[in-house]
């Protein structure tokens, strides 16, 4: 279930989230009426996301990609505390952003794999 996150909160979610994420891969996938569905970024490690109350903006930080979110509006999280699965970002323009979270694969070490 998806909860909605204050505004007043979202500068200091975003920092205490961007900590604990490190090592995740993320995937941005931008919804509108306009544009249809269109992936902008597929699993990426994920470095942090913020919010600059000044500018009016959220950063999203993925290797070799950076992606700006001006303007949003409201702004739902899925998942347990620092354990965040996912979360979107509609903006002014009524465009929905959704950031899906995951851990990367991780592959057994050659020695483990066995011939046989």
């Amino acid at each position: 279930m998806a909860k909605k996150l204050e505004k007043s909160q979202w500068s200091v979610y975003f920092d205490l989230i961007s900590k604990a994420l490190g090592g995740k891969h993320a995937e941005i996938e931008v919804t509108s009426l306009k544009l249809g569905d269109q992936v902008e970024a597929h699993w990426l490690p994920f470095f942090g996301v913020s919010y600059d109350p000044k500018d009016d903006l959220i950063s999203l930080v993925l290797e070799g990609h950076d992606h700006l979110i001006r303007k949003p509006r409201e702004i739902y999280i899925e998942g347990e505390g620092l354990e965040l699965s996912s979360f979107e970002v509609i903006d002014a323009d009524g465009v929905r952003q959704i950031v899906v979270l995951r851990n990367p694969l991780m592959l057994p070490a050659p020695s483990a794999v066995r011939a046989g």
